[in-house]
């Protein structure tokens, strides 16, 4: 068997050392402790394999991935070391996406601002979707079409500038956000808030599908692609529109409203979630934006007559659907935002990806058809 250093083996991997035990501990790469203390050997046609992105994933042995972004733990979120309702308070979305992407709020993000004559016609392009779409409809043709634009989106040494692009890009596709939800004058406190709160939450389903994306080397526009595609489901990404409905119903009845939906055994749209287990930091923060108004009651009526039963919590999902009643936002508003505040994480997401070897995703099927 042939073998290589340590060295040897982070060279050939264009790795650090830290990075090459990582790969250890997620079973990607075995090793051999030497004696007296001597440095570990590696097995030179395994590094040779994950280098041509083939790395082994040994049975019952689950993918793990290390991230330095944020972490959702104890009913709190922590982004690169800050607390995410502490960001939501005083940070602009572009800061946050300079801790995201860069590590620093006060980094610099690049000039990358796509020319209007490059927005103009994908914004065309949207305006005459056939159909009925929703904004969310328009910002995945907007990212199509953004990508051909762009010859540097295979550059990925380039990603952060292309993923700016990109973000920004879809906005100015869509004329604005505000004016695509709602006719009334612009509250910019809302939509900071709500940008800077939802740019990530950790490995959700919409995340790990971009970094999937990115993990076969995939440009950014692709990746967000992939990550609207994921987020774009009942359970995720349009959760918040069910609850807009749900806060519509209970305008008139709130107590109605509960009991109809406990009788029939269903849940109630906007409350619980499947990582918190007592509140979700989130929700307040937002709600906070629309304090004194009707909607910011209603959804604390809501969660009166059902305080005590476990796991039924307004969420940042109820939230958003309140914040869109009190600003004459359509019922499916709160998807946009999402859509956009989550492009943020998605790219940072892909950015730590592509420092990873490619093609690392690979799911061990478990085959239950006819045999042959």
């Amino acid at each position: 068997m042939r073998t290589l250093t340590t060295a040897e083996a982070a060279a050939r991997l264009g790795v650090k050392p830290e990075t090459l035990y990582a790969y250890v501990s997620r079973g990607l790469l075995t090793s051999v402790r030497g004696t007296g203390g001597r440095s570990s050997t590696f097995d030179a046609d395994e590094v040779d394999a994950l280098v041509a992105g083939r790395g082994r994933r040994p049975t019952g042995v689950a993918e793990t991935i290390t991230t330095r972004l944020t972490l959702v733990e104890g009913d709190d979120v922590v982004v690169r070391g800050h607390r995410l309702v502490d960001l939501a308070r005083t940070e602009t979305p572009e800061r946050m996406a300079a801790l995201l992407w860069l590590g620093d709020l006060d980094a610099e993000l690049p000039d990358a601002v796509p020319d209007e004559e490059v927005v103009a016609p994908v914004r065309a392009l949207v305006v005459a979707m056939p159909g009925d779409p929703r904004p969310v409809d328009r910002l995945r043709l907007a990212v199509a079409a953004l990508a051909p634009t762009d010859p540097w989106r295979f550059d990925l040494g380039a990603a952060v500038a292309t993923g700016l692009r990109c973000w920004r890009g879809m906005v100015g596709a869509l004329g604005g956000l505000w004016p695509a939800l709602s006719d009334r004058p612009e509250e910019p406190e809302v939509l900071r808030t709500a940008l800077v709160l939802l740019a990530d939450h950790g490995l959700a389903a919409s995340t790990l599908a971009a970094r999937v994306a990115a993990s076969t080397r995939a440009h950014p526009y692709a990746v967000v692609s992939a990550g609207l595609g994921a987020l774009d489901g009942p359970v995720h990404g349009t959760a918040s529109t069910a609850a807009y409905r749900f806060l519509a119903e209970a305008l008139d009845d709130p107590a109605r409203a509960v009991t109809e939906r406990l009788r029939a055994g269903e849940g109630l749209p906007g409350f619980g979630h499947t990582i918190y287990t007592d509140h979700d930091p989130r929700a307040a923060v937002l709600l906070g934006t629309i304090a004194g108004s009707p909607e910011a009651a209603l959804v604390g009526t809501l969660a009166e007559q059902v305080a005590g039963r476990p796991g039924m919590f307004p969420n940042v999902d109820l939230a958003l659907a309140a914040v869109a009643h009190a600003h004459g936002m359509r019922p499916d508003a709160g998807e946009a935002i999402f859509a956009v505040a989550r492009t943020v994480g998605w790219i940072a997401h892909a950015l730590e990806q592509y420092a990873e070897p490619g093609l690392r995703f690979r799911v061990q099927g478990a085959y239950v058809g006819t045999p042959s």
